[in-house]
């Protein structure tokens, strides 16, 4: 099940990564919904997806808590 969350949070953000503002708001979403864990992977796939995509870099903020 925890899993299939990260997997969904993912397959959002990839879909609402053309509005800067609801990306960084499915980004706070998902730092309150997933594991620990699940967030150390969704940061490596952040900064990924992130690479060509500059203007969703300020999303990286929340993460660095």
């Amino acid at each position: 099940m925890a899993r299939a969350m990260l997997e969904y949070t993912k397959t959002v953000l990839q879909k609402v990564s053309f509005d800067t503002k609801l990306f960084c708001k499915e980004v706070k979403k998902a730092i309150e919904r997933l594991l620990p864990e699940e967030l150390e992977e969704l940061k490596r796939w952040l900064k990924q997806f992130l690479t060509d995509k500059p203007e969703l870099q300020e999303s990286l903020i929340y993460l660095k808590a």
